[in-house]
């Protein structure tokens, strides 16, 4: 595996490998997972060449939120990109993606409205504009997304759609602690108590699916059963259509750990 870490390096170690092969992109902050770990199987199982950046986007975070204690672990993410199969690690300085000067920005105007568009503003834009970034540097056939993470892969898939980039979206199911709490690298921060909390995002979410199978109310069910638990505070629960998935999604904070979950309730086949 080669560790890379600016643009003309990245993409003088890509040219021979773009002409020999289809190569697979998985996007990342680093402080890697099990979620991470089944993108990175994903892309190496679908591509001949798999890059994995490790980045951690300031333009994603709000004033007040976690980029400054955002978990970092190069030497660990490294080791397990290796063991995973990785062949090129691209690991930018800020500066490498953002020079001085930049003022260009990519919105995904609708798709961003609600949710996390609504409650961390700005964080979609940051998304959309360091994936294509991404995506223009890399030029890979396939990248992969965590569904944990509906409401972005759906912008991004929009973003790919509406600028006629040559490349797949693939979305890789959500990977699941024992207990049933998504994997994120935010779990870190979670005490003990406030884990135990967590548990009850996956419940509600539960009971929102199997109420819309019975014809129900989703949302309203789910936001029963998360009020039963004292210690999480609520910042959304909702239903959104995101590219023909109908969606059932949960933001809540454990302490100061803000966490979010989905499932699926339905999608249309292509």
């Amino acid at each position: 595996m080669k560790t890379v870490r600016t643009i003309a390096e990245l993409r003088a170690v890509l040219a021979p490998l773009r002409a020999a092969t289809e190569i697979g992109l998985v996007p990342t902050m680093g402080a890697f997972h099990g979620g991470h770990l089944s993108l990175i199987e994903a892309a190496r199982r679908e591509n001949g060449a798999v890059v994995v950046s490790v980045f951690v986007n300031p333009t994603q975070f709000g004033p007040g939120e976690d980029l400054d204690r955002y978990p970092r672990d190069e030497e660990r993410d490294s080791r397990l990109a290796e063991e995973a199969g990785v062949d090129v690690l691209f690991v930018p300085a800020v500066e490498e993606l953002y020079p001085e000067g930049f003022q260009t920005w990519v919105e995904v105007t609708e798709l961003s409205q609600g949710m996390e568009g609504a409650a961390r503003p700005g964080h979609l834009r940051g998304v959309a504009t360091v994936c294509t970034k991404l995506f223009n540097i890399v030029r890979p056939a396939r990248a992969y997304f965590g569904q944990k993470d509906a409401q972005q892969a759906a912008v991004v898939e929009r973003l790919a759609r509406d600028l006629d980039l040559e490349l797949e979206i693939r979305v890789v199911p959500t990977v699941r602690d024992e207990d049933g709490v998504a994997l994120s690298s935010r779990n870190a921060y979670l005490s003990p108590e406030e884990r135990e909390a967590a548990r009850a995002i996956r419940r509600a979410l539960l009971a929102g699916e199997d109420a819309h199978r019975a014809g129900a109310h989703p949302d309203a069910v789910a936001r029963t059963i998360l009020a039963g638990e004292r210690r999480l505070v609520a910042d959304y629960v909702e239903l959104a259509r995101l590219n023909g998935r109908l969606v059932l999604a949960i933001a809540a904070r454990a302490g100061r750990t803000r966490l979010i979950d989905n499932v699926v309730l339905e999608e249309e086949k292509p």
